[in-house]
């Protein structure tokens, strides 16, 4: 296995680079579907270093980003009540609402926490069995065996006053809706390692049949994109569409079958709206009827929301490859890290921020 250690190694980062300027004869539009990619290519700067021919896209690969408002406004009133102590994950808190973020819940005096793991909120629980503790359970399908485990664990213990708000959403199908979509202008894919790490691969062939595109499973290093970006290269020059995996250190093809297991035991699948795209059919997890008393939705009966997304942020353009996001006219003015109008700006996985962080601090260095 070539690359299990020097995935950082700058000569090899060349090397890799260069083959691919020795194969590549045409234009090619390639998406990285995972966030954590993209802040790994624009932090290394490796879309300025490829052929001019290929055109790297960001894709909706990041969770806290395709959040839906409404959920964030739920986690907001659930948070706001006194008898409520709130945990998530530190992303989550910037994340603006409809009218505010848990970072103002907090600052009027709700109790919102910062936890690592849904695991730390059972321990939360059983140290505060007068209030009611609800962890913010987002995510792909990276975080959801630890959000199921966590349900199972306050199961098994008895605890009756912990409950997760669930938002969790599932790469392939997404994949689905945007090569579905008349806009689309992807040719090939690089899906996300630590998701494939859980999943394995083998719901993708039947994508990369249909619509005839390479998907090739990829690392966060730059050896392993560069890696994954030749891989798919060398297909689109060959006319190939098959699925390969350029992460074998950490994936194979039918993942980890005990957290898909875990994962099976207490969630089912369900429609899921993506911020910014709208809704994809059997894109989501939702608690399973057995487990429902840790639904915190249906615990505070959140009810359904009306929301209205801001009319400057182009967050859902950007989530679809449609623009980069520097080519939203709100970019590094009415929106910054500071002040949002999406989530992209804020989460450490998004798009928007990446650009913000690295392409703009090497501009005004200028």
């Amino acid at each position: 296995m070539q690359y299990v250690d020097e995935f950082r190694d700058e000569s090899a980062t060349k090397n890799i680079i260069r083959q691919i300027h020795d194969t590549i004869t045409q234009s090619w539009t390639i998406m990285e579907i995972c966030g954590g990619q993209t802040h790994s290519i624009v932090r290394h700067g490796i879309d300025q270093l490829l052929p001019e021919q290929i055109e790297l896209v960001h894709g909706p690969g990041c969770p806290v980003c395709v959040t839906p408002l409404e959920i964030v406004d739920q986690a907001i009133l659930i948070a706001s009540r006194e008898d409520v102590i709130f945990c998530s994950f530190g992303d989550m808190l910037r994340v603006p609402g409809s009218a505010k973020d848990l970072f103002q819940v907090r600052a009027e005096g709700g109790d919102v926490r910062v936890l690592y793991s849904p695991l730390d909120a059972i321990n939360v629980a059983t140290a505060n069995p007068e209030k009611q503790v609800v962890f913010f359970g987002i995510g792909f399908e990276t975080t959801a065996p630890a959000n199921a485990g966590a349900i199972l664990q306050a199961h098994a213990m008895g605890i009756e006053n912990f409950s997760i708000l669930v938002s969790h959403v599932r790469v392939p199908p997404a994949i689905h809706a945007l090569l579905s979509s008349p806009e689309s202008r992807i040719q090939g894919f690089l899906a996300a390692g630590h998701v494939c790490t859980v999943m394995g691969y083998h719901e993708y062939h039947s994508l990369a049949d249909k619509f005839e595109v390479p998907i090739v499973v990829t690392g966060f290093e730059p050896v392993d994109i560069t890696l994954g970006i030749l891989a798919v290269v060398n297909q689109l020059e060959n006319g190939q569409s098959i699925v390969a995996n350029a992460y074998p250190r950490a994936v194979t093809e039918d993942g980890n079958q005990g957290a898909q297991a875990i994962i099976s035991k207490v969630f089912e699948s369900t429609d899921r709206k993506w911020r910014g795209i709208g809704t994809i059919a059997d894109s989501g997890w939702s608690i399973r009827d057995t487990y429902a008393q840790y639904d915190a939705a249906l615990r505070f009966d959140t009810g359904a929301l009306q929301v209205q997304e801001s009319d400057m942020c182009l967050a859902g353009q950007v989530l679809q490859g449609l623009l980069n996001p520097e080519d939203c006219p709100a970019f590094g003015s009415e929106c910054t890290p500071r002040n949002p109008l999406g989530a992209p700006m804020v989460s450490a996985e998004g798009a928007c921020a990446a650009y913000f962080t690295y392409r703009r601090a090497s501009i005004d260095e200028q």
